[in-house]
């Protein structure tokens, strides 16, 4: 199937089929669409839980205000987002390109230099906000992705972020539960995947200019 086809079937999954498990291959290949999705300077200022086991899928049912999606789901993807950028976190992340690419990790100091003195000059809320919106990023790759591979899925954001937090084991004082993706196979009693899909029509969205 095409991409237009694959996002035209999509659609945010009431209930899935808690019989069916993504197989490792396919979720390998749209969690690595996640790895690979663009960020700035990249930064990849967030983290990836991958839920896949029942007992933790069960632990975390109750902070979702609808959990018929966590109980059914294959696979839960919990985005978590940093709150600063700590000197040890670009310390690694030049040291990192360093190795990828071969260079001298002092090379690369103008660069390092560059990025610390900006966000020396930011707040707390904005560079939360600036990570918030890299792993909205992140979840739009891995829904296309996975819609790619025929794989359904459902964005959440109705949830109690302290409830996961205290269940994942998340540092609250340096990170944030953003947003969460379910992902699995639709089950046929769920009624929402006969509805049309609507959207706005071409000429309320797009201006041409």
């Amino acid at each position: 199937m095409n991409y237009l086809e694959a996002l035209s079937r999509r659609y945010s999954v009431k209930k899935f089929n808690p019989d069916l498990l993504i197989p490792q291959q396919i979720l390998l290949n749209i969690l690595e669409s996640g790895r690979l999705a663009a960020s700035s300077q990249g930064l990849q200022p967030y983290k990836i839980f991958v839920v896949e086991s029942r007992e933790m899928k069960d632990k975390l049912i109750p902070a979702f205000y609808n959990p018929s999606q966590i109980s059914t789901c294959s696979h839960l993807i919990v985005l978590v987002s940093k709150k600063d950028m700590e000197e040890t976190y670009l310390d690694g992340y030049f040291n990192h390109i360093s190795e990828v690419r071969e260079h001298p990790v002092e090379d690369l100091n103008l660069f390092k230099k560059s990025i610390t003195s900006h966000f020396s000059r930011q707040q707390h809320d904005d560079i939360l906000n600036w990570a918030e919106k890299q792993a909205y990023i992140v979840l739009a790759n891995l829904m296309y992705a996975a819609a790619l591979e025929n794989i359904d899925t459902c964005p959440m954001e109705g949830f109690r972020q302290d409830l996961i937090e205290e269940i994942l084991n998340i540092d609250s004082d340096t990170e944030k539960v953003s947003v969460t993706l379910a992902l699995g196979f639709r089950s046929q009693e769920d009624e929402f995947q006969h509805m049309k899909k609507v959207r706005k029509p071409n000429e309320k969205l797009f201006k041409f200019m």
